[in-house]
């Protein structure tokens, strides 16, 4: 796949691909936060946790999952929890199916709640050497100004194999390649257009990873709602390997 000159740019950034090709998984701590969760009547369940992405295919699990003992598998066509000694307790096939006619407010149970968080920490901290996938089509848009920057913007198009919020999203980059801001519309929300911005990148292993993420809502101008924050997220301990 033809990668655009942006896409080059940010993954070289990043890290490189050869660097990132050394490693299969990334894991993390995790603090959630925003207005998201109790909107969902899944309050709690995702303040504090871990998080397993695969670098090679589609999977994710985080824990503990509203027990100690419990985890989550997720994959685009099978989501699941699981006791950490890998027994199924629940499990639901082609779970993108269950979110039909839903919106914001609408409640998830645990197994979508899983879907969604696995789903979306596997693009965050694939990201942007997924755009090197084979299907997925980059291309650089018209740059976009925000409190005095420039920043330049890539539109991004998943297969329908590739499970995220949304088919087609905007990633916008620094002059030096650094993501400042990612958009999309969550289509398992009625999708809803989100703006979410990413700070405080530090190094691991080679490997820059943005450790503060804040989502808010997006206007139909392109611009943030500033208020309510939706989503908050805080990575530590980071580790591939």
């Amino acid at each position: 796949m033809k990668l655009s000159s942006l896409a080059k740019l940010a993954i070289d950034t990043y890290g490189g691909l050869d660097r990132w090709r050394q490693f299969k998984t990334v894991s993390a701590r995790l603090l959630n936060g925003g207005v998201l969760w109790p909107l969902k009547r899944q309050q709690g369940v995702l303040d504090d946790v871990h998080v397993r992405v695969d670098l090679r295919k589609a999977w994710a699990s985080h824990w503990p999952f509203g027990a100690p003992n419990l985890r989550t598998s997720f994959q685009p066509h099978r989501v699941a929890i699981e006791t950490t000694e890998g027994q199924t307790v629940e499990e639901l096939l082609h779970p993108r199916d269950s979110f039909s006619g839903h919106s914001l407010d609408t409640p998830w149970n645990r197994l979508q709640l899983a879907y969604f968080a696995g789903y979306a920490m596997w693009t965050y901290l694939n990201t942007p050497f997924l755009f090197a996938l084979d299907g997925v089509k980059t291309e650089e848009v018209e740059p976009w100004r925000e409190n005095g920057e420039t920043w330049r913007r890539l539109k991004v198009s998943f297969p329908p194999n590739i499970a995220s919020h949304s088919a087609v999203q905007t990633f916008y980059f620094d002059a030096e390649g650094l993501l400042k801001r990612h958009d999309y519309n969550t289509e398992v929300a009625g999708g809803t257009p989100a703006a979410h911005y990413v700070y405080q990148h530090e190094e691991f292993s080679g490997i820059l990873v943005p450790t503060k993420r804040r989502v808010l809502g997006r206007q139909a101008d392109g611009t943030s709602i500033p208020d309510p924050l939706i989503v908050s997220i805080d990575l530590s301990e980071v580790e591939f390997s």
